[in-house]
């Protein structure tokens, strides 16, 4: 049986699942505003899913996609004003729908 994965991630343990040390996840942190990890009130980073799913993006626009910091972190907030503007749509479309279906 596999173990099952953890809900929270030591950075080193985040590190080793994006596939960087963690001096790297310092150096994203202070470079990627998006990339706030929580801390424990010794100070300690602890990283959750999601910050584990947005590093893997981070890593992939830099490494894979050979931008630089600049780009990655426009393209990010690019991606954050879609994702918030989609959301928007989203929502309108859902109460349409409800004002739609008490007509009916």
């Amino acid at each position: 049986m596999s173990e099952p994965l953890p809900t929270t991630y030591k950075i080193g343990q985040a590190a080793k699942a994006v596939g960087v040390e963690p001096h790297v996840l310092r150096f994203w942190e202070t470079e990627f505003p998006q990339l706030v990890p929580c801390r424990k009130p010794s100070g300690q980073r602890y990283y959750t899913q999601e910050h584990i799913d947005l590093l893997n993006r981070i890593k992939k626009l830099l490494y894979e996609d050979k931008l630089t910091i600049e780009g990655a972190r426009r393209r990010l907030q690019d991606h954050s004003s879609l994702s918030a503007l989609l959301q928007e749509i989203q929502t309108e479309l859902q109460d349409l729908k409800s004002l739609l279906q008490e007509d009916s």
